[in-house]
């Protein structure tokens, strides 16, 4: 097997980590990435095999040690299901699709309409940052409406969020490190204190239903009921936030018409938005036993790092992968991931996009970029740090 060298915080990577990818798919279906000293695949067929494949997982064979300055944030980490396997991830996640039913997503069309609706007449006249106004407060304040938190702590979701997830950014430091903590343990303390008050006053939310499981016997503790809510408000905006960003500004540059939001093709303009530019470009899985995997084998306990975005680029499964073509014929890409741990959140995400996108350049048909828009350096993620635009 190959190697390639290449820091994910090296400021071109940042802005464009294309390239790199379609060198590493020159080299088979999985090379090493030295920097991360992890076999990593962004052949298509590979990820979704992988993904599917019950002898791969997210639990580490072996518990890793955690640093004690470290235990507030792993002690969360410990019964989030997004780290869990079967059966515990079999129970959280029947338990949370019970309110991510479709009948309870499509009820949200109103509000994200309202909701947008509202923030773009708080436009300001002049060049304005777009995520600010727009990407970021509009997912966060639908999350925290399915699932029955004030709105009014948007602003602090969206700090404790923010830190949280540096834990998983390339480069990260012990600043990086101890803000995670301290948010995690003001996110948890919040929670604790809400759950509280939801057992004495119960409402028609998701933190309702969670806790009306756990009191009829599914022995969803209290913790658990925590660390579920946490990854809900994470996961069920920090992606969409990235999305909504990296797809206005792919709209933009490729000026594709107005007509591509229309109500007969959103939806696959949408599709091919996450296709494109998607949100988050690496997940990894862990191997229960030995198997091989389009030639290569893995052994017990070893690591692969699955590389979503460079498999939604691979040309043996998709035609022109480096164009982006809102009429492209469907077909599933990766980037809510695939198999047992498939984004319970993509439905919402998908909802949000359909609807918010057509209201902003209905409203605003002349918007145009105001600055060229920079990527944060945030990988495994991949976001802009600001979109600057005028009306």
């Amino acid at each position: 097997m190959q190697s390639l060298a290449q820091s994910p915080t090296d400021p071109a990577f940042v802005q464009n980590p294309y390239p790199f990818y379609e060198r590493a798919r020159r080299l088979g279906p999985f090379f090493r990435w030295e920097d991360y000293g992890l076999v990593c695949t962004g052949n298509a067929a590979a990820v979704n095999a992988i993904f599917r494949d019950r002898r791969f997982g997210r639990e580490p064979v072996d518990p890793l040690p955690v640093p004690p300055h470290l235990a507030p944030f792993y002690a969360v980490e410990a019964h989030s299901m997004l780290e869990l396997e079967p059966p515990r991830h079999t129970r959280l996640r029947n338990l949370v699709l019970r309110a991510f039913t479709s009948r309870r997503i499509a009820g949200l069309a109103p509000d994200i309409a309202q909701l947008a609706e509202e923030l773009i007449r708080a436009f300001p006249d002049g060049p304005f940052d777009l995520l600010q106004g727009f990407a970021q407060p509009l997912p966060v304040r639908i999350i925290a409406r399915l699932l029955g938190v004030p709105e009014e702590m948007a602003p602090d979701l969206l700090r404790w969020s923010n830190a949280m997830v540096g834990m998983y950014q390339a480069g990260r430091t012990r600043a990086m490190e101890d803000r995670a903590v301290a948010a995690t343990e003001a996110f948890v303390a919040f929670l604790r204190g809400y759950i509280d008050q939801r057992r004495a006053r119960p409402a028609d939310d998701l933190i309702t239903q969670l806790i009306a499981a756990e009191m009829e016997g599914e022995r969803l503790s209290t913790d658990e009921l925590i660390s579920t809510c946490i990854l809900l408000l994470n996961a069920g905006h920090e992606a969409t936030v990235h999305t909504i960003g990296n797809g206005v500004k792919t709209l933009l540059e490729t000026r594709t018409p107005l007509s591509a939001l229309g109500p007969d093709s959103v939806e696959a303009t949408v599709e091919e938005i996450l296709r494109f530019d998607p949100p988050l470009h690496m997940f990894t899985r862990h191997a229960y036993e030995e198997v091989e995997v389009m030639g290569h084998t893995f052994r017990r306990g070893d690591q692969v790092g699955l590389l979503l975005a460079a498999a939604n680029r691979d040309p043996g499964q998709w035609d022109q992968p480096d164009r982006f073509i809102p009429t492209r014929p469907a077909k599933p890409h990766v980037s809510f991931g695939a198999g047992l741990h498939f984004c319970v959140g993509a439905p919402l995400a998908r909802l949000e996009l359909q609807i918010a996108l057509p209201i902003l350049f209905r409203r605003h048909p002349t918007l145009k970029l105001a600055a060229r828009p920079a990527y944060a350096d945030v990988y495994h993620f991949h976001g802009l740090s600001a979109l600057r635009v005028t009306t």
